[in-house]
């Protein structure tokens, strides 16, 4: 079984030269799941910035109307609430991860 992802990894002939790709050494799921995880955080933390400003803007702009401030609380209210259970699953994610693999580290 070839384990180089020809997308990821080439060697240009005659200079020995090779150019390396972070995605090198994935063989599993779990592989991708690990290479991927990073990121969704990292997404997570760019949508909660960006709901928790429409949220504020919401709530500053309402003008004192009940409904207009219920709705930016809510928003902001979601955006939190978003943001703690990608944290949450990121973090039992890597808690499965240890246990079934306790050579890697948490």
């Amino acid at each position: 079984m070839n384990k180089q992802l020809l997308a990821q990894s080439f060697t240009i002939n005659g200079t020995g030269a090779t150019i390396n790709g972070p995605l090198e050494n994935i063989s599993t799921l779990g592989d991708v799941v690990n290479k991927i995880l990073p990121f969704t955080i990292a997404f997570g933390g760019i949508a909660l910035f960006l709901i928790l400003m429409w949220g504020g803007y919401d709530f500053l702009m309402s003008q004192g109307n009940p409904e207009k401030v219920k709705a930016g609380g809510a928003k902001i209210t979601a955006a939190i609430v978003g943001f703690v259970l990608l944290v949450s699953s990121y973090l039992i994610t890597r808690l499965i991860n240890f246990i079934l693999n306790p050579s890697s580290s948490i």
